[in-house]
């Protein structure tokens, strides 16, 4: 299965939960898409279908990371050692649009992605295009000299509350930097997702 690039606001209203797209729009239709779906409403959901939905939350939540990459990244963590659930959402957590993403330099992971891999960032000095690319503690990330002029860097810096950047980042607004402090423990997501119901999925 592709990367999904068709509209983010239709794949939340699906979900029942915002994902990405637009807000305004999520809140104004409040009902699955389609045809049918302002009438027939929401059916209940079999246990496979929750744990699904469970899934695809987490999937898009990350910028809609494909099927199989995301499959790899449970694999991982379910043949590492402790908790899957945790070790999970720290291998998505430590992707670099998500950390470039988390440190306000994008306004969502999309757009973090794209700015990536248009080789705008350095990590450890070394340009790094690959969205994908998993960062480790003790890591800048930081622009590249040119870019640091860019109005999207700068907009999009001023509108970030700083109070909303996870707390096992470091950012340097003045330089347009970022340090990876550790790698975090407790992970606070912008929406609920029962990472269990995920590890069951894969389990049935």
């Amino acid at each position: 299965m592709g990367r999904y690039i068709g509209p983010l606001t239709k794949v939340s209203r699906r979900l029942n939960t915002f994902v990405g797209g637009s807000v305004k729009s999520f809140n104004k239709r409040q009902f699955p898409p389609g045809q049918h779906g302002r009438t027939q409403g929401r059916k209940k959901l079999s246990d496979y279908a929750v744990r699904l939905q469970e899934k695809q939350k987490l999937r898009y939540l990350y910028g809609g990371i494909r099927e199989k990459q995301f499959k790899r990244y449970f694999d991982e963590a379910s043949k590492a050692a402790g908790n899957t659930g945790v070790v999970l959402l720290q291998l998505l957590e430590r992707r670099l649009d998500n950390v470039v993403y988390r440190l306000g330099f994008a306004k969502t992971r999309l757009q973090a992605r794209q700015l990536i891999k248009h080789g705008h960032f350095l990590v450890n000095g070394k340009k790094v295009d690959i969205p994908s690319y998993r960062v480790d503690a003790g890591d800048i990330i930081e622009l590249k000299e040119k870019s640091k002029n860019s109005p999207v860097f700068k907009q999009n810096l001023e509108e970030r509350d700083p109070r909303s950047i996870p707390s096992w980042l470091e950012l340097d607004k003045a330089n347009f930097r970022g340090k990876v402090l550790e790698i975090p423990e407790e992970i606070e997501l912008e929406i609920p997702v029962q990472v269990q119901l995920i590890i069951e999925f894969y389990s049935m």
